[in-house]
């Protein structure tokens, strides 16, 4: 079978009317028209549309229309979305096990501390753009001046604090005083931001001294603990001693309130006894004696009472017959 030769100056091209290609062309400018003229804006996000490059109108999410062919143009900005800045670090994929992108950050990580330390500090800016007009139009590059401005906050607050209060305690109020600061100076740049948080990463001392630090840090711990066990010795010892002194003061102090109501009772009873006697001096002084013969005579075990005019020896005789009887 032969093959079929194909004759290349019989080709001709299509007939194509005139009236044909000024509907193909003027589908074209309608479809352009259409495509540049019509656009829109995501719900988080605002479009802030220019007239011959000059800031004309900002339209919220949904479908917008505009000048086509140039005359107008639209830049859209994440109004309600939150954004953010890393520095010391790069994010390559933020997933369940994040990925971090290789480098050398140390040119805006590495730090000088208010106590002549040296600081590894990685943080992140968390924040939002609240004015589309003066984050497009007052700042030239509004995100570039958020970093410059973040680092240099950052570098001050961190020169005023020693590396131990970076490392350990003072991190939450690193974060605060660099949030304050930096909404401070964007307010006044005009930048149109509004920092919603500031985090501190990590804070390491740089590689070449980690050696160095994590012995100084041992040795801080390992005065803390002495410290520590002497405190709790101290503890132990000093409050028993404390109250121990403590009872023997209450003791003495009960003992002379004793001794002293005591006296003062005696005291009492005496003069009591005194205005009784100056009443009836006689009658009480009989009383008295009578009160003491009493007291006395009853220790006294046998008792002879004779009449002072009574002579011989006759009354006696009863008393030898009861010693005898007594065996006495």
């Amino acid at each position: 079978m032969a093959q079929q030769q194909f004759d290349l100056n019989n080709i001709k091209p299509p007939n194509i009317s005139g009236k044909t290609v000024k509907l193909v062309v003027a589908s074209i400018l309608v479809l352009w028209f259409v495509m540049s003229s019509v656009f829109t804006i995501e719900p988080e996000e605002v479009g802030v549309v220019l007239t011959f490059g000059k800031y004309s109108r900002t339209v919220q999410p949904g479908l917008n229309f505009k000048i086509p062919f140039g005359v107008e143009t639209m830049q859209k900005v994440p109004v309600k979305r939150q954004l953010k800045e890393e520095f010391g670090f790069k994010t390559a994929r933020a997933d369940v096990r994040t990925r971090y992108m290789p480098g050398n950050f140390k040119s805006e990580s590495l730090m000088l501390t208010g106590d002549l330390n040296a600081a590894q500090v990685e943080w992140i800016v968390q924040y939002r753009i609240n004015d589309p007009y003066l984050y497009l139009f007052k700042v030239r590059n509004a995100k570039q001046t958020l970093r410059d401005v973040t680092e240099a906050v950052m570098r001050e607050v961190v020169g005023d604090r020693t590396v131990n209060e970076i490392i350990t305690v003072g991190r939450q109020d690193i974060e605060i005083t660099v949030s304050l600061k930096l909404q401070e100076i964007l307010t006044q740049y005009e930048t149109g931001i509004k920092i919603d948080q500031v985090i501190l990463q990590d804070v390491n001392p740089p590689d070449e001294v980690k050696a160095s630090f994590n012995e100084v840090n041992e040795a801080e711990q390992e005065k803390e603990k002495l410290i520590n066990q002497a405190k709790s010795e101290y503890n132990k010892v000093v409050p028993r001693a404390e109250g121990r002194a403590q009872q023997q003061i209450e003791e003495a102090r009960g003992y002379a309130l004793e001794r002293v109501n005591n006296a003062k009772g005696e005291a009492n009873r005496f003069t009591a006894l005194y205005k009784e006697y100056a009443k009836a001096r006689e009658v009480t002084r009989q009383r008295m004696y009578l009160e003491t013969m009493e007291e006395i005579l009853s220790k006294v075990g046998k008792k002879i009472i004779t009449d002072n005019k009574a002579s011989g020896i006759l009354p006696l005789f009863n008393y030898n017959q009861e010693v005898l009887k007594n065996g006495k």
